[in-house]
């Protein structure tokens, strides 16, 4: 409990006490990604913990920002988005996927993928509904489930390689349940999403009033010739979905915080009304320069081959060290088990490997509810490539 002094003239000093307050989420603390993140800076440490990159936006981005800062587009936008940045995010989502979406009804533009998600879940979720999220999973979602009175329902991916076992999925959705959250290419395993596992979704959604939430902010970060399967792809799929998409990890701005949500039109009219009292309008001159950025579409045509470039030569330079590299098939983080190292948690050696071998990195267990702990770091490799060979020289120096 804080105190202050009052120290008016006409009265003596006294102790003023700052009122409690209950909250909502008492269990609730400073992220993981801030806490290693404040660790590396701590420590001067290389981080690999937070996902985002350590080189720059590209340089005609950041000039066509300036240009429309400079020609005077610093009011608010409309609430849904700017119109240009909609009309080309339609255009996008029906070259990639074949998928129609209207940019008057369709799609709202967010202050950042995390606002989208709060935004949809507050629009489904009533108290008492069930959802269904896969462990690990990524943080946002819990608190804003619980925030809503709703109900988290975990199923686990199976480790290692993190797939989904459908007969558990089809066990956990009961009469209670409102939605199924997939966050594919995913945070934090790197997991993708196959035709198979769309077959499946498909099958347990027919004749059913499961609605879904895709969290697909790595759309375009995907390896060894997978293809992302954006539930866009699929009308059925997506006639019952919010998909939830970001720019800052396409264009690596993620400081920006500029997102979007793909969603048929009485769901996007619910997604606005709440929406529109978080953030209202996301900023003006960034939406219109990804607007026009996105005409060069080779930026993200290409953005698979450059991430996977740096994930292989990630790999190449940790071949000195013991620690085991699990499956990785989209995003940007890399799974690594230490168990041939050492048998502590993966908290406690994460800030060992943080404090004495300078290297930041997030431990898993802090993905499942019940701190599941199977001896892996995720590493994130958006990095330079002095970066990662620095990084790895320093972890290949861990024997024990």
């Amino acid at each position: 409990m804080t105190t202050r002094t009052n120290l008016s003239d006409s009265n003596p000093p006294r102790k003023i006490t700052a009122m409690k307050i209950e909250s909502k989420l008492p269990d609730v603390g400073m992220t993981i990604f801030s806490v290693m993140t404040k660790l590396a800076n701590d420590n001067n440490a290389i981080n690999l913990s937070q996902g985002f990159p350590d080189f720059d936006v590209p340089a005609e981005l950041v000039a066509l920002v300036e240009k429309y800062m400079r020609t005077g587009h610093n009011q608010y936008a409309p609430m849904q988005g700017v119109l240009m940045l909609r009309e080309k995010i339609a255009k996008k989502a029906q070259e990639l996927y074949g998928a129609t979406y209207d940019p008057a009804t369709e799609i709202t533009v967010t202050s950042g993928a995390t606002e989208a998600l709060f935004a949809a879940i507050t629009a489904v979720v009533q108290p008492g509904d069930e959802v269904i999220v896969f462990e690990p999973a990524y943080d946002s979602y819990v608190p804003t489930i619980r925030l809503n009175g709703g109900v988290p329902v975990y199923v686990k991916l199976k480790f290692p390689d993190y797939h989904i076992d459908w007969d558990e999925i089809r066990a956990a959705i009961s009469s209670k349940t409102k939605l199924l959250i997939l966050n594919f290419p995913h945070n934090p395993t790197g997991a993708v999403l196959s035709k198979e596992d769309i077959s499946e979704l498909k099958q347990i959604t027919q004749n059913s009033n499961l609605l879904m939430i895709s969290d697909e902010v790595y759309e375009h970060i995907v390896f060894d010739g997978y293809q992302h399967e954006s539930l866009c792809r699929y009308p059925e799929l997506a006639l019952r979905s919010f998909v939830i998409n970001s720019f800052g990890k396409t264009y690596h701005a993620t400081g920006w915080k500029i997102g979007y949500c793909l969603a048929p039109a009485p769901f996007s009219k619910e997604f606005q009304k709440i929406h529109q009292f978080l953030t209202f309008a996301s900023n003006t001159p960034v939406q219109l320069a990804y607007a026009e950025f996105m005409e060069n579409k080779a930026v993200f045509v290409n953005l698979s081959r450059f991430y996977q470039d740096k994930r292989d030569k990630f790999l190449s330079f940790l071949k000195g060290s013991r620690l085991k590299v699990l499956p990785c098939r989209g995003t940007y983080f890399q799974m690594l088990d230490y168990s041939l190292i050492s048998g502590e948690s993966d908290v406690e050696f994460s800030k060992l490997m943080t404090v004495e071998h300078g290297v930041a990195s997030i431990p898993l267990s802090v993905f499942y509810h019940q701190n599941d702990d199977h001896k892996v770091l995720r590493f994130c490799f958006a990095k330079r490539d002095e970066t990662l060979k620095k990084a790895a020289e320093q972890i290949s120096a861990i024997q024990a």
